[in-house]
Order: structure tokens, then C-alpha cells, then sequence
């Protein structure tokens, strides 16, 4: 009798592992599954903003109107940034000392774009070495041009990540993409192209229109 229970509660408590088992494995299943689809979310919400901002909406483009800056209030070395079109846009204020570096031989030999050759990354009247209307004034959508990242702005500090021969710009910390202070892209980085210069204009020296250009430009 005591064989006969002693056999059944061995009997038990492998049905009962058994059973754990297959929990566990259904919540394993259950949790994988769940993981896969939230990752897929995950890189769906990551990557609209990026694709939204380069194929807007008919909507977006007819609401995403002319912005006005008063370039009076930035401080030399100093950025601010805006929206336009659903994209954040710097507007650097470049010091003589930023303007001096971007002359420097050693600088461009290491730019992919030094003279902006890639038409679409800006229009005609930043077709040149400073990529701007008034040298002073830099106007570049703030998105990497790899993966749609905002890169950080670091206009002199060096650190390890950036080189010893970093001479201030933008370091998009994602895949270590680097742009110089005229939004240049640096050789072998991912990014492929320099930042977009965004169509702009001034209505007088201290006011500029992001989203809008015109043969009456003023610098």
C-alpha cells in the first residue's frame, strides 16, 4: 500500500512538473512574441520621424510655412533652434574664430563635400565654402544624413570620440558621424552627404525666413 502511494505521488509531482513546463514555455513563447512586436513598434515609431521629415505629407507642406527669426539675439557661438516643415532647424551665429577653422587646408582635405558639389543638399546661394548668404549666419536642417538622428553641437571641445584634430562642428553620437562648423561632413563617417541647407532669405540684416527665397535677398 505504502509502494502503491509512494509510486502515485512521484506520479503527481511529475504530472505537476510537467505542467510547470509547459507554462513556462507558453510564457516564453508568449514573451518572445510580444517582445518581436514591440521591437517592430519600436523601429516603426523610430524611423517615422525620420522617413516623415523627407516625404511629407500634402498637408504638412502646405502648413509648414515661412518661420522669422530676429538673428539680432543669438550671441556669437551660439544656436538656436526652430521648426519648419515638422524639422528642427539650427541658426548658428559663427564667431571669426569658427569662420577662421573653416578655411584651414587640413580641415578640408578631411571633408567628403568640402565645396558642396551634392546640389541637393543646399540651394545655389549656399553653394560655397561657408554654405550661407551672410557668413556669419549658418542655417542647416539639424538631422544627420545618415539615419535621421539630431547630431550634438560641440564647437570645441575635444574629446576622444571626435579626434585630435577636431576643429568644432556636429557629432551625431548614434554611428559618429561628424560635420564641421559649415555643416561639411567629415570623409569615412557614415553619413553620406553634408547637412541640408534649407531654403531662406532676409528681409532686412537682422531678419531671416526659414521656407522661403527670392531674388530680393539681403545680407
Amino acid at each position: 500500500m505504502s509502494e502503491l502511494l509512494e509510486t502515485s505521488s512521484v506520479r503527481a509531482a511529475d504530472l505537476e512538473q510537467t505542467t510547470l513546463i509547459k507554462s513556462a514555455s507558453s510564457r516564453r513563447r508568449f514573451l518572445t512574441a510580444t517582445t518581436a512586436v514591440v521591437g517592430m513598434v519600436g523601429a516603426t515609431v523610430a524611423t517615422w520621424p525620420f522617413l516623415a521629415s523627407w516625404k511629407p505629407s500634402d498637408r504638412a507642406k502646405v502648413i509648414g510655412g515661412p518661420v522669422l527669426i530676429d538673428v539680432s539675439v543669438i550671441e556669437p557661438g551660439s544656436q538656436i533652434m526652430v521648426t519648419w516643415q515638422g524639422k528642427p532647424v539650427w541658426v548658428l551665429r559663427r564667431t571669426s574664430e569658427m569662420l577662421d577653422k573653416l578655411t584651414h587646408q587640413h580641415l578640408i582635405d578631411d571633408l567628403a563635400d568640402p565645396n558642396s558639389e551634392v546640389a541637393s543638399q543646399q540651394p545655389s546661394y549656399a553653394q560655397n565654402p561657408l554654405r550661407s548668404i551672410n557668413p556669419e549666419i549658418l542655417v542647416v536642417v539639424a538631422l544627420c544624413t545618415h539615419l535621421g538622428c539630431v547630431p550634438l553641437y560641440r564647437p570645441g571641445a575635444l574629446t576622444e570620440t571626435q579626434g585630435d584634430e577636431w576643429m568644432g562642428g556636429y557629432y551625431c553620437p548614434c554611428h559618429k558621424s561628424k560635420f564641421d562648423l559649415a555643416g561639411r561632413v567629415y570623409k569615412s563617417v557614415p553619413a553620406p552627404t553634408n547637412l541640408i541647407v534649407p531654403p531662406y532669405q532676409y528681409l532686412d540684416v537682422n531678419t531671416l525666413v526659414i521656407g522661403a527665397d527670392n531674388a530680393s535677398r539681403a545680407a
